[in-house]
């Protein structure tokens, strides 16, 4: 059976993270992805992360596995026009650029939909293609700022942080995706295309969509709580003899069930606690019984009895901890891809499984250019002596022999 997206073809202009994890998503899932960088440097994200062997880095090999690369150079007029010519055979342009920019250079969603009704033209921003942020440079620490996010994470009574991934990178990534799949399934319907408009601060506020509703009912400003969450008590970690314990009593079934478990049966019916509002509005008094309480045993004594009883716990794993991980290692999520210049590379693998057409990683990122003959060649049919041609003139680059 073909995989869900191997009849679609992406134009991938797109850069850094939010567009190109948008692009693996779709590539995991049998898309063909073209990736198209300028002459040169290429996407900025190649000289990021921590390096492997043979140039490479860790960054740009595990965001652009499934991808055919190409390299052309879209301020010069054959450069356009070659451009114009793959918009015609694709389903979607995807772009993270200022707004604006590509419309300058003559490549916007209007003149693609000249050369292509049917096109689905993506385009990823910090805030949107209209409005008087719009023109705003946003990387992913800006957004995060912007939105609020920053505002409600980080320990009770310090300073907000930004959230340790770029959050506002990926969820628009992610939302770009969602979007460019129904216009897929609009288009297979009518055949028509249309623009997708994702903006990263409106994808931040989609997270924060519960503390904003709060907010907007009750007017109390939410503020960083450490590992705590308003809405739910107790919901968050607490120190032990050994290591930290992640804690969530999510109902009140569950409060009753905890209380004997961790040999407090009395804090069941505490009319300071018997409900979760009332948890919530003796929060500080509670915590710190709860900590004296789990300070003494150790984490794997409370697992193992908080466990038995289905109350819901977890450690507090380190990234190297996650990689020997269990659960990690008995499905497989770590996927093991052979690079031709770094060597074995292994990489998260594709986190949606289908039963009937999954994902997979087929092959890896692509150096700068790697595939600008082949790909001119198969999608344009381009005689080798035209290509050769653009090579020379540089119109096009295509990676040396290896």
């Amino acid at each position: 059976m073909k995989m869900p997206l191997e009849d679609v073809t992406v134009l991938d202009l797109s850069h850094a993270l939010a567009g190109p994890h948008c692009s693996t998503m779709l590539a995991d899932f049998g898309a063909r992805v073209i990736k198209l960088e300028t002459p040169g440097a290429g996407d900025i994200a190649r000289a990021w992360g921590s390096p492997l062997p043979g140039g490479e880095n860790s960054y740009f090999v595990s965001l652009h596995r499934n991808k055919q690369g190409i390299s052309i150079d879209l301020k010069t007029a054959e450069g356009k026009e070659l451009f114009f010519k793959l918009v015609e055979k694709a389903d979607v342009v995807l772009e993270n650029f200022r707004p604006g920019a590509l419309e300058k250079l003559g490549l916007g969603y209007e003149r693609a939909r000249e050369r292509n009704p049917g096109i689905i033209y993506c385009s990823v921003s910090g805030f949107g293609q209209d409005g008087p942020y719009r023109e705003r440079a946003a990387l992913d620490l800006i957004l995060q700022a912007e939105s609020g996010m920053i505002s409600v994470t980080g320990e009770e009574g310090g300073h907000g942080v930004r959230c340790g991934v770029s959050i506002a990178d990926l969820t628009a990534g992610m939302y770009a995706g969602f979007g460019i799949v129904m216009a897929l399934r609009v288009k297979d319907k009518t055949g028509e295309g249309q623009r997708i408009d994702v903006s990263m601060l409106e994808g931040q506020m989609s997270l924060l969509n519960i503390m904003i509703s709060g907010y907007l009912a009750d007017k109390e400003l939410p503020r960083p709580m450490g590992t705590a969450y308003k809405a739910l008590l107790p919901y968050q970690t607490f120190r032990t003899q050994t290591r930290d314990l992640a804690l969530a009593v999510g109902s009140e079934k569950l409060w009753k069930i905890f209380c004997p478990v961790i040999g407090r049966p009395d804090l069941t019916d505490d009319p300071r606690f018997r409900t979760n509002l009332q948890r919530a509005q003796n929060r500080a008094v509670l915590i710190d019984i709860l900590q004296q309480v789990f300070l003494t045993r150790t984490f794997e004594a409370w697992e193992a009895v908080l466990l038995e009883a289905g109350v819901p716990v977890g450690a507090i794993n380190d990234i190297a901890q996650l990689v020997e991980h269990p659960q990690v290692k008995a499905r497989g999520t770590l996927v093991e891809m052979e690079h031709p210049r770094a060597g074995p590379v292994k990489v998260v693998g594709v986190p949606v499984r289908l039963s009937r057409t999954p994902g997979a990683i087929r092959s890896p990122s692509p150096r700068l250019g790697e595939h600008t003959e082949a790909t001119l060649r198969a999608v344009l049919g381009l005689p080798e002596a035209e290509i050769a041609r653009l090579v020379r003139e540089r119109i096009v680059q295509q990676a040396p022999a290896e």
